[in-house]
């Protein structure tokens, strides 16, 4: 397999941290070999010339090299290296792939569980390789399942025009365009029309509900730095969620300038520190006083 595909994008060019200063250094490299993999599945999906069946053969030559059977891929080579290194299991980078397949062949989501379901794939096993890279327990995974999915929803709400013209992609569920009278044509426009307005904005809701199921991780986690980087997601995220409650995804600005990226990260950063502090500052408030003589 030999990569002739142009990298889109870096890990500097994606919505949320990855692998940020906030990470210690020996678990950056990892997630960083992680996301490289990720990027060149994804490259693979999006490539407009490709037919389904290159897409499938490819992503299953990926994952050759992953197993070890091969070593056409220098991202699948890097990370196969890493995970031998590091003692960890390739399933989550597996898991993605089949997501990636998914893309290849699946163009339309029928309803929420439906969209849940391909985010089990596309975005579940980001998070729980990045916990256990840091040894975190599996009793993280399912406040983590549920910022990760969230994380992906909003980048499907954020990107509906762009995935439905460019690739014929629909992430928003079918019966949630059908309750509003719409057909998946509606993404297609320069602007949203009302009834698109309030079906982006009520799965806006969902997702929000979402993040509030994924509100504990940030103080769940052991690894305090880890701690401080899903806190600046969690804030990230709220702060889109609202902006798709209030704007249109079609002919608005829904993704954070550089500027805003940097302001909210570090208001989240804040909120994750005194989230922290607190259980420690309210143990020693409530312990009583001993009394002198």
């Amino acid at each position: 397999m030999t990569n002739d595909i142009t990298p889109t994008k870096t890990h500097r060019d994606e919505n949320f941290p990855v692998a940020s200063v906030l990470i210690e250094a020996r678990h950056r490299a990892p997630i960083l070999a992680f996301y490289r993999f990720v990027r060149a599945a994804d490259d693979i999906d999006d490539h407009a010339s490709l037919s389904p069946a290159e897409k499938l053969k490819r992503l299953d030559d990926l994952e050759k090299v992953l197993l070890g059977e091969t070593d056409g891929a220098p991202e699948g080579v890097a990370l196969r290296e890493i995970l031998r290194e590091r003692g960890l299991s390739p399933r989550h980078a597996q898991d993605l792939l089949k997501a990636f397949r998914l893309d290849a062949t699946k163009l339309r989501y029928r309803d929420w569980d439906d969209l849940i379901d391909y985010c089990t794939f596309s975005a579940m096993p980001v998070g729980r390789f990045v916990l256990d890279v840091h040894g975190e327990s599996r009793d993280t995974w399912p406040a983590n399942d549920a910022l990760c999915a969230a994380l992906q929803i909003i980048n499907h709400l954020q990107d509906c025009g762009a995935d439905y013209r460019n690739l014929d992609r629909v992430y928003v569920p079918l019966d949630a365009l059908e309750r509003e009278g719409l057909t998946v044509d509606a993404l297609g426009r320069p602007e949203a029309s009302p009834a698109l307005l309030r079906c982006v904005r009520q799965l806006a809701e969902r997702t929000a509900a979402l993040l509030r199921d994924a509100e504990p991780l940030s103080a769940q986690v052991k690894n305090w730095r880890l701690g401080l980087e899903i806190a600046a997601i969690q804030r990230l995220a709220r702060t889109l969620t609202g902006t798709l409650r209030r704007r249109d995804p079609l002919s608005q600005r829904v993704h954070l300038t550089k500027a805003g990226f940097f302001g909210v990260s570090l208001l989240g950063i804040c909120e994750g520190l005194v989230r922290r502090a607190a259980p420690g500052f309210l143990a020693r408030a409530r312990k009583p006083k001993m009394r002198e003589g």
